[in-house]
């Protein structure tokens, strides 16, 4: 079993490699990355954080 997080892009990003993010959701946490520095540093949020700011940020 791989510990290593799927990392997922946004539908929305271009293909030209644009200004982006990627997430990765684990059962509590959600790992969020720019998608140009994959292994530069990693922000990490409670997913009830993050659902919430997903809610906020649709306007819903």
């Amino acid at each position: 079993m791989s510990t290593e997080p799927t990392w997922l892009k946004s539908s929305y990003s271009d293909t030209e490699g644009g200004e982006c993010i990627e997430v990765a959701a684990r059962p509590h946490v959600v790992h969020v990355r720019d998608s140009k520095r994959p292994l530069g540093p990693q922000l990490t949020v409670p997913a009830a954080s993050w659902a919430a700011f997903v809610v906020y940020a649709s306007g819903h």
